[in-house]
């Protein structure tokens, strides 16, 4: 990964002092992922093994463009957050973290500073902690919020279209131009743009949307036909689009594009395929 300067803003270092020397790479099993990493797995992030050393195991987190760093204790009890030093104060992490570097081009491009967002294992706090007794639209509405998803548009304030999206879809293509080029680019709406894939590839660029942190200039570039901007890696961790995928399926939304509003009386809004006529929904939302 790159930029390992601001590495030091995370908020815990993990500082070993009396453990031998013993190198991190070596060819050890892959230990068991600890469950918080798997959380952050379902919520997009993209997670890999750094090795042993000094005794712990070490696991890096890429989720949104932002890096985390967690070592396991030699019990298995406890994990830590940060970076990992060793007696002479040198940065064992940057080591192991440049290690990965050469064979895995689509993680690497993803390391890239980032403003840090909600806290994935909050957010999963507040989704275990969603209201009951909802109707079947508040229900649908409630796990569309609590989605993995990308924000398009510049205005924080304007009414929120979400939207599922296949990045190969040609009809999906065509209407988020449709809504770039007359509702975002104004800054009358802002797009909740849920990632998934209806095949291996698609979903493998849906999931390096999710892990990027510059995500909308991305997908604007795939819209504009450049096919580097969003990489087929095999290897990336495809659980928070499948996690997407799950809520399509769960609701038999079986095709893209699909766009959930609230209305401004606060009515649960679904439009399945490209509209014919956008001014319909903009009386909806103004």
């Amino acid at each position: 990964m790159k930029n390992f300067l601001r590495l030091l803003l995370v908020p815990a270092l993990v500082c070993v002092m009396g453990l031998s020397p013993v190198s991190a790479q070596t060819a050890e099993k892959t230990p068991p992922m600890p469950e918080v990493l798997k959380e952050l797995g379902t919520r997009g992030a993209q997670i890999r093994y750094l090795g042993r050393d000094k005794g712990l195991d070490g696991w890096a987190t890429i989720l949104q463009g932002q890096e985390q760093y967690f070592y396991v204790t030699p019990d298995g009890e406890a994990i830590i957050m940060g970076l990992l030093f060793d007696k002479s104060g040198h940065p064992v992490t940057i080591d192991q973290v440049a290690k990965l570097q050469g064979g895995d081009a689509a993680l690497d491009a993803l390391a890239t500073p980032a403003t840090p967002t909600v806290d994935p294992l909050q957010a999963i706090q507040e989704e275990l902690r969603a209201q009951q007794n909802l109707s079947p639209s508040q229900r649908l509405m409630k796990e569309v919020e609590a989605s993995n998803m990308i924000t398009l548009g510049k205005n924080a304030d304007a009414p929120v279209i979400y939207a599922f999206m296949d990045p190969q879809c040609p009809h999906c293509h065509a209407l988020m131009n449709d809504l770039r080029k007359d509702l975002l680019a104004t800054g009358q709406i802002q797009i909740k743009m849920i990632p998934v894939g209806l095949r291996d590839e698609t979903k493998a660029q849906a999931a390096y949307l999710l892990a990027a942190p510059d995500a909308e200039d991305r997908w604007y570039k795939h819209l504009d036909g450049d096919d580097k901007a969003l990489p087929i890696d095999p290897a990336i961790n495809k659980q928070g689009v499948e996690r997407n995928l799950l809520i399509m399926q769960n609701w038999k939304l079986d095709a893209t594009p699909i766009l959930l509003y609230r209305s401004k009386a606060g009515e649960i809004k679904m439009v399945r395929g490209r509209p014919r006529d956008l001014a319909e929904i903009t009386a909806d939302l103004f």
